[in-house]
């Protein structure tokens, strides 16, 4: 088991900026590849960003290249996602998320196995 609490939600201006971060507890973290993914209101979940097993490489969905940077903490057992030049249509629930190493669709939310309660994140025209 894997438990994830993410935190760093809020309401920002368009332009903006805001870092999630995403505090893995319970099995050992080292043991899984995590993932950021989104909600927008009345739509599915989305994927915005991952790592790769052994967290090598970094994907990005296109929508957030170049604005968004997914970073871990081992140390800590963290994964944040730095949000910079925020748009209104990235508004949303966001989650991170974590997959065992034999998953390897890696934007797909069905290859994840545990998921955090998520973090609203607004963002106002």
């Amino acid at each position: 088991q894997v438990q994830l609490v993410e935190s760093g939600g809020g309401l920002v201006q368009a332009g903006g900026s805001l870092r999630l971060s995403c505090a893995a507890s319970g099995r050992t973290y080292s043991d899984y590849a995590m993932g950021w993914f989104r909600q927008p209101p009345g739509n599915d979940r989305e994927f915005v960003a991952a790592f790769s097993w052994g967290g090598g490489n970094t994907y990005y969905a296109d929508s957030v290249k170049g604005r968004f940077t997914i970073s871990r903490d081992n140390a800590k057992n963290t994964v944040n996602l730095q949000m910079n030049s925020l748009k209104p249509e990235d508004t949303a629930v966001y989650y991170c998320a974590a997959r065992s190493p034999s998953r390897t669709r890696i934007m797909l939310p069905t290859s994840y196995d545990y998921w955090g309660q998520g973090t609203q994140v607004t963002v106002s025209s």
